[in-house]
C-alpha cells in the first residue's frame, strides 16, 4: 500500500514525513507480520503549494489511481466527495469505519469536519484555531501591555496607532487579498465577519453585502487606509512568507494567525522564520468582536478552525487494510509519538491532548478557550470559489475601494457563484 500528504523530508512538513516513514510504516508492517500478514508500505512524499497538491491529488482520483491512504484538507471534502473522488469510509470499508474506538474521543465539532451530507467520508487528523500575536518587545516600546488582550476591535486599532508611533514598520499585519489565498479567508476576512456577528453561509443561504461583511471590509479600510498595515505586502506573490519573516525581525507588531504559526513558523527549533526568544517575546490573544456580544451566536470573541484530514482512496485495492493504516496513524501511541520533541499540536482526541498539551501554554489556550468558540467553513463545493470572491473584495479595499462597493461587488459575483440571488441573504 501507499500513504501520502504533502509532506516531504527537508522540505515542506518535513516532521509529518519523518513520522510516516521513519515510525509509522515500520510498526504498522511489524503489526500486520504479528497478525500473519504481509503488507509494505510506501511514503509518496509531496513538498509544493496546497493547490498544486490538491490538483495533483484529483487527477489521480480521477484517472482511477493514487495513494491508498491521503491527506486532504477539510475544506475540499465536499468538494471532493461531490465530484465523486471520495466515498463514505462504511461504504468503502464496511462496518469498521463506524465501529472504530477513536470516535468516543473525537469532539462532535471536530468530526463534523470529516462528515458531509451526515456523512463520514474521512477522519479528522487534528484542528486548529486563529488568534492574535502580538511582540511584547514592541508592545512595551509603545507602552502597550504584555498581557494585552483586546475586547473590540477600536482596541487593535489603538494599539496599532500606539505601535505606529513608536516606530514600528508593520504595525497590524490581517492577511488580504488573492496572492495568499485561503490564508486570507482564514486568518482574515472570515474572523473578522465571525466578528461582527456574520457567517460566509447561515441556513443554507450564502452571506451577500451584509452589514457584517461591510464592518470586516471597514476594519480592512481602517488599517490598510489608515496606515496602520503594509498594502504591498498583501498582493505579493510570497507576501505571506515575507509577513512571516518580518515579525521574526521585529518589524510587525500584531499578526492574526493560526497555531500553525507558533508551530511552524517562529518555533525556536525548526521555524521557517524562528525566533529564539518566542516563549519570551511573542504574546497571542483572542480575537475579539467588534464590540462585546456582537460576535457570531453573540459571542464576545471568535475564531476559525480548519485541519486535515486523512481518508481512504476508493480506487485501493485494499481498502482494509488501509483503513487500519489510518486508524492506526491516529492511535493514541502514534499520536504522542507525532506530538513529541517539539512537534506538539492540538490532535482530534480528547484523550492524547490532555496529556500532551500538559506543558504548551498556547496549544492548551486553543483548545481550552478558543475551540469552544470557533467556527467552520461550509465543506460545500462551491466553497472555494466564494473564498476567491471574499479574497477579491478584500484585495479591492487594500487597493483604496470603498466597503460598500467591495460589498455590492462581491455580491453580485456570488449570485454567479451560487446560483443567483435566491441563494443570497443579503
Amino acid at each position: 500500500m501507499t500513504i501520502t500528504q504533502n509532506a516531504i523530508k527537508g522540505g515542506k512538513n518535513a516532521a509529518g514525513a519523518t513520522f510516516i516513514e521513519d515510525w509509522v510504516i515500520p510498526k504498522f508492517e511489524a503489526a500486520q507480520k504479528a497478525k500473519g500478514k504481509d503488507v509494505t508500505v510506501k511514503f509518496v512524499p509531496s513538498g509544493v503549494d496546497d493547490e498544486q497538491y490538491k490538483t495533483k491529488l484529483s487527477l489521480d482520483l480521477k484517472s482511477g489511481k493514487g495513494a491508498d491512504v491521503m491527506d486532504i484538507d477539510g475544506i475540499w471534502a465536499g468538494e471532493f466527495a461531490e465530484a465523486g473522488y471520495i466515498k463514505p469510509l462504511p461504504e468503502l470499508v464496511g462496518p469498521e469505519a463506524d465501529s472504530w474506538d477513536g470516535w468516543s474521543q473525537i469532539p462532535e465539532a471536530v468530526q463534523g469536519m470529516a462528515e458531509f451530507n451526515g456523512k463520514k467520508y474521512a477522519l479528522p487528523v487534528g484542528t486548529d484555531g486563529r488568534v492574535l500575536y502580538f511582540n511584547k518587545t514592541l508592545f512595551q516600546k509603545a507602552g502597550l501591555p504584555a498581557d494585552w488582550q483586546p475586547k473590540s476591535w477600536q482596541e487593535i486599532l489603538d494599539a496599532g496607532t500606539k505601535l505606529k508611533s513608536a516606530g514600528v514598520p508593520v504595525p497590524i499585519q490581517i492577511n488580504a487579498g488573492t496572492a495568499m489565498g485561503e490564508a486570507t479567508s482564514m486568518q482574515g476576512v472570515l474572523p473578522l465577519l465571525a466578528g461582527a456577528g456574520g457567517e460566509v453561509q447561515q441556513d443554507g443561504k450564502w452571506t451577500g453585502a451584509s452589514q457584517a461583511l461591510k464592518d470586516a471590509l471597514g476594519l480592512y479600510q481602517k488599517i490598510y487606509g489608515g496606515g496602520l498595515g503594509d498594502p504591498k505586502l498583501q498582493q505579493e506573490a510570497k507576501g505571506r512568507d515575507k509577513s512571516f519573516q518580518q515579525f521574526a525581525e521585529g518589524k510587525v507588531g500584531i499578526l492574526m494567525e493560526g497555531d500553525y504559526f507558533w508551530r511552524g513558523v517562529v518555533n525556536p527549533k525548526d521555524g521557517v522564520a524562528k525566533m529564539a526568544e518566542r516563549d519570551q517575546v511573542v504574546g497571542y490573544a483572542m480575537i475579539p468582536a467588534i464590540e462585546p456580544g456582537k460576535g457570531v451566536r453573540g459571542q464576545d470573541f471568535v475564531s476559525m478552525s480548519g485541519g486535515a484530514l486523512r481518508t481512504v482512496n476508493p480506487n485501493s485495492e485494499h481498502p482494509k487494510e488501509a483503513f487500519e493504516l489510518l486508524t492506526f496513524t491516529l492511535s493514541p501511541e502514534a499520536l504522542k509519538e507525532e506530538t513529541k520533541d517539539g512537534n506538539v499540536r492540538v490532535t482530534p482526541r480528547t484523550d492524547v491532548n490532555k496529556e500532551i498539551l500538559a506543558g504548551e501554554p498556547l496549544l492548551t489556550f486553543i483548545s481550552e478557550k478558543v475551540l469552544p468558540v470557533t467556527a467552520y467553513r461550509p465543506p460545500v463545493a462551491v466553497y472555494p470559489q466564494v473564498s476567491v470572491a471574499l479574497q477579491e473584495a478584500t484585495a479591492e479595499v487594500v487597493g483604496g475601494t470603498a466597503p460598500d462597493q467591495a460589498a455590492a461587488d462581491y455580491q453580485k459575483k456570488l449570485e454567479g457563484i451560487v446560483g443567483g440571488a435566491g441563494n443570497i441573504a443579503s
